[in-house]
């Protein structure tokens, strides 16, 4: 995907609505890694959007938790509302367990293939990593990695990522 399509696509809009700006509204990246985890998690059919114009993110369920008047009448419209993608789509699962299994298990990323084999997979990891005392390296690195993935699709469509102030939080 060519990163610049979203910020064109931004500027556009904006053009289209008779506003001459290429400001883009931010997005905060905390509430899009939570909105990414419970579209990825749930088990029932829920999206997430973000509002192309605002940075608002819309967290929408079949199970009606989200309350009618809540939810934008056009919130399928590709145009105004960019929808939040799963972990699966952004590959920020098992690859990240790859990568720091090259970086911080040297010799073992075969035995760690092998248990992503198998069901349970992440306890199994979780099990090798506090065994050798790398598992807050891991919620770090995991952290780090998903960030970086979630700003640069945050500028594929046309946002800012903005993280959230903790002092504030």
């Amino acid at each position: 995907m060519n990163p610049w399509s979203g910020r064109l696509r931004a500027v556009a809009l904006c053009r289209c609505r008779g506003v001459i700006s290429q400001t883009m509204p931010n997005v905060d990246l905390t509430e899009l890694q939570g909105a990414v985890e419970w579209v990825s998690d749930n088990v029932a059919d829920s999206e997430a959007f973000v509002c192309r114009q605002t940075g608002r993110i819309y967290w929408i369920s079949d199970d009606g938790s989200l309350e009618p008047e809540e939810r934008p009448v056009d919130v399928d419209d590709p145009e105004k509302y960019a929808p939040v993608p799963d972990k699966y789509e952004l590959d920020i699962g098992v690859r990240l367990v790859y990568e720091f299994t090259e970086t911080h298990l040297p010799g073992q990323y075969d035995t760690i293939r092998s248990v992503f084999r198998r069901k349970s997979a992440y306890r199994r990891f979780k099990a090798i990593l506090v065994e050798r005392n790398l598992l807050e390296r891991w919620y770090d690195f995991s952290e780090e990695q998903s960030q970086a993935v979630l700003v640069d699709w945050c500028e594929s469509e046309g946002f800012t990522a903005e993280p959230r102030d903790r002092s504030t939080a």
